[in-house]
C-alpha cells in the first residue's frame, strides 16, 4: 500500500499538478489576508489573528481539492490501467486508502507553509504574542479535517466515473452539500426539533466549533465518520465490477 502510496505522491510533485494546488492556495488566501482591501485583510483590520484564512480557506479547497482528486480513478478508468492496479497484491481498500492519503498529504503540505501567516501575526502584534493561539490551532486543525473531508469525497466523486470533468463537477456539488447545504436546510427551519440535527450532519457546524479553540471528541468523530463513510462508498463501487 505504501508503494502505491508513494506513486500517487511523486506523480503529484513530478507534475505541476501539487506545485499548482499549493502555489494557487498559498496566492488566494495571501492576497485576500495581505493585499486585497477586505474585512479579510490582516493589515487594514487592525486585530491580530488570521480568522481570514479559515473563512477564505473552505472555499479554496472546495475547488482545488476536487481537481487533485478527479484523475484519481476516472483516469485510471480511461486509460484502462485500473485493470492493472487490481492485479497488485492489494485489497479494494488499501488501493483506496493510498490513493487517499496521497490527497491528503498534498492538502497537508498546501496548509503547512500558511504558518508563516501565523508567526508573523505573532511577532509583530502589539505587544508581541497578542494572538489567540488556541483559535488558530483549533481552525488549523479543523481546516485541515475539512480538506481530508473533500478528499474523500473528490476519491469517491472519481470512483463513479471514468470523465475526469464530471469527476470534479460531482465532488465540488458533493463537497459544498455537505459544507453548507445542511446548514442552508437548517436555516429553513422545516423540521422543527430535527433542524439541529440536519444542521449538526454538515460540515460547517463542526468546523465552526472547532475553530473556536476547543479540540471536541464529537467533533471529531464527526469528521473522521464523514470520511469512513466516503471510503466505504468508494471501495464499494470498485467491488461492484466483480459483480
Amino acid at each position: 500500500m505504501w508503494v502505491l502510496f508513494l506513486k500517487e505522491i511523486r506523480s503529484f510533485l513530478s507534475s505541476l499538478t501539487g506545485y499548482v494546488v499549493i502555489a494557487v492556495f498559498l496566492v488566494i488566501t495571501g492576497l485576500f489576508l495581505w493585499v486585497l482591501p477586505s474585512d479579510s485583510n490582516i493589515i487594514e483590520y487592525g486585530y491580530a489573528n488570521v480568522d481570514g484564512l479559515f473563512v477564505i480557506g473552505p472555499f479554496v479547497f472546495l475547488f482545488l481539492v476536487p481537481a487533485v482528486t478527479m484523475r484519481s480513478f476516472a483516469d485510471e478508468r480511461k486509460s484502462g490501467t485500473i485493470e492493472l492496479l487490481f492485479t497488485r497484491p492489494l485489497t479494494d481498500f488499501q488501493i483506496v486508502f493510498a490513493k487517499y492519503l496521497a490527497g491528503v498529504a498534498l492538502v497537508l503540505f498546501s496548509l503547512l507553509p500558511t504558518l508563516i501567516y501565523y508567526v508573523t501575526v505573532y511577532y509583530f502584534g502589539m505587544p508581541p504574542g497578542n494572538i489567540d493561539s488556541g483559535a488558530f490551532w483549533g481552525s488549523f486543525i479543523g481546516l485541515f479535517l475539512l480538506g481530508a473531508v473533500f478528499v474523500s469525497i473528490g476519491i469517491f466523486s472519481s470512483a463513479i466515473t471514468d470523465n475526469q470533468v464530471v469527476s470534479f463537477v460531482l465532488a465540488v456539488l458533493f463537497s459544498f452539500f455537505m459544507y453548507l447545504g445542511f446548514h442552508f436546510i437548517f436555516s429553513l427551519s422545516l423540521f422543527g426539533q430535527f433542524d439541529l440535527f440536519i444542521k449538526n450532519l454538515g460540515i460547517n457546524a463542526h468546523y465552526s466549533s472547532i475553530s473556536r479553540g476547543v479540540v471536541d471528541t464529537r467533533d471529531l468523530i464527526y469528521f473522521f465518520s464523514v470520511i469512513g463513510l466516503y471510503l466505504f462508498l468508494t471501495k464499494f463501487v470498485l467491488a461492484s465490477r466483480k459483480w
